[in-house]
């Protein structure tokens, strides 16, 4: 119970009515920030809905699985029209494309296999949309994505989804201490996305139904090449496909068709044994293939840390936590060891398959739901 000289917290956090408290909610047309701007306005916090337009989007009106594309500024428009809260609609093409898409299409081109979805949180929606936020005097910003919030005894700490099905905190590891301090993730402790379409369901929004987007906002049916070969004219340059023995085993059409531990789609059948994709070498145009424990990797060098623990990054020697290297796989025992604040060593305690540079590495506690950062991998010096 509130003492008489204390006003009683909110849900959002704020000792003061929902009515006097500003949230931003980030709406990308999809169900799950429809569902936060409708939940809050219920609540009857003072809600702005906003919409960043990130690419041309006259290709995909009508595309399925993507987000952020023209049908869906229509669908974030309805809701807040219906939830009666203003809403508006930011172009951030040029944002984007320096901070994104150019650097997707450079680290693929030089043989790595970025993430850009998590490059948009870090740079643009966390960055440049939080800092609209506050300029538009928000109390906070609300998003749609499956990750908690939890207070601890030194302040917001970021912790996995109550459904690990639909966790994304592979994707949203470079969070700041400073933007958890102002983010909120309403739909972090439900517990299945099926309780997100009931509540769009009860609110009445025609998205409730609405598919999940599946691939990368701007990139098609996931045809990455495509996208890199319209963004760096010449880049898919023929080579050859060679064994780790030295054995021309084939051509190619282009080193940016093929990603490290891919098996399928490499044209040299009529070999007794499988062969993977272990290193792309684009200086020399190869692709170079080999037996599946080649992809078999025990040590990873990362760097551009964010760190989230309660002391300094490198007060240890030695950290041991689980590691994701993949957003759609378990993680795994491992030991991290600290070069800086923003390097580390991390040892698997299992060797992982496949691990390329331009994954992230995300760092969990072993005994509980709480993410403590995570970095990029790379090939070391």
């Amino acid at each position: 119970m509130a003492l008489d000289n204390e006003a009683p917290v909110n849900s959002l956090g704020f000792a003061k009515p929902p009515s006097e408290t500003r949230v931003v909610v980030a709406m990308s047309g999809g169900v799950d920030s429809s569902v936060v701007a409708a939940y809050l306005a219920d609540q009857g916090y003072d809600v702005v809905g906003v919409t960043l337009q990130l690419y041309d989007h006259g290709a995909a009106l009508a595309k399925k699985g993507a987000c952020c594309a023209g049908l869906d500024i229509h669908d974030a428009r309805r809701v807040a029209e219906e939830r009666g809260f203003p809403h508006y609609v930011l172009d951030y093409e040029n944002i984007f494309k320096d901070a994104v898409i150019d650097e997707f299409a450079d680290s693929y081109l030089a043989g790595a296999t970025p993430v850009p979805c998590i490059r948009c949180n870090e740079r643009v929606k966390f960055k440049d949309l939080l800092e609209t936020a506050k300029d538009l005097e928000a109390d906070c910003m609300a998003t749609g994505h499956y990750i908690q919030r939890k207070m601890g005894p030194n302040g917001p700490e970021l912790h996995s989804a109550a459904d690990s099905n639909r966790d994304q905190s592979y994707f949203l590891f470079s969070t700041t201490p400073e933007q958890l301090d102002f983010l909120r993730f309403p739909l972090g402790h439900l517990p299945s996305k099926d309780a997100t379409r009931e509540m769009a369901a009860q609110y009445g929004l025609a998205v409730a139904d609405k598919p999940d987007s599946q691939d990368i906002c701007f990139v098609p049916n996931g045809n990455y090449a495509a996208v890199i070969e319209k963004l760096r004219p010449g880049a898919a340059e023929p080579g050859q496909i060679v064994h780790v023995d030295g054995r021309v085993l084939g051509d190619h059409n282009g080193v940016i068709h093929y990603t490290i531990g891919q098996r399928r789609g490499l044209g040299i059948g009529g070999l007794s044994d499988p062969l993977y994709v272990v290193k792309l070498d684009v200086d020399s145009k190869q692709v170079v293939v080999g037996p599946k424990e080649m992809l078999a990797t025990r040590t990873v060098p990362v760097r551009e840390i964010n760190w989230l623990g309660d002391v300094p990054f490198s007060s240890r020697k030695e950290w041991h936590l689980s590691i994701k290297v993949r957003s759609t796989r378990p993680p795994r025992d491992a030991i991290v060891r600290p070069i800086s604040e923003t390097e580390a060593e991390v040892e698997l305690m299992t060797p992982e398959e496949g691990i390329s540079p331009g994954q992230a590495c995300v760092f969990y506690d072993p005994d509980s739901s709480r993410i403590y950062g995570g970095g990029w991998i790379w090939r070391g010096a």
